[in-house]
């Protein structure tokens, strides 16, 4: 398996979180959008999505 990477631009480092989000104006409940996030990142991207009212979970791991 290839590790997977942060989704934050520029960002190489390997993904250890996934951050589910969706747009409440344009996503059904039940619609997951998921951004991967490093240690340094999780906090930068999860936080970038909640400043735009966007509900946020943050999950340890990535997908398999």
């Amino acid at each position: 398996m290839t590790d997977l990477e942060c989704s934050r631009a520029g960002c190489r480092l390997t993904a250890t979180h996934q951050v589910v989000w969706r747009n409440p104006r344009i996503h059904a409940a039940d619609r997951e959008k998921i951004w991967l996030a490093c240690d340094e990142h999780v906090g930068y991207l999860s936080e970038y999505l909640r400043a735009r009212d966007f509900p946020v979970l943050v999950r340890k791991g990535v997908p398999e």
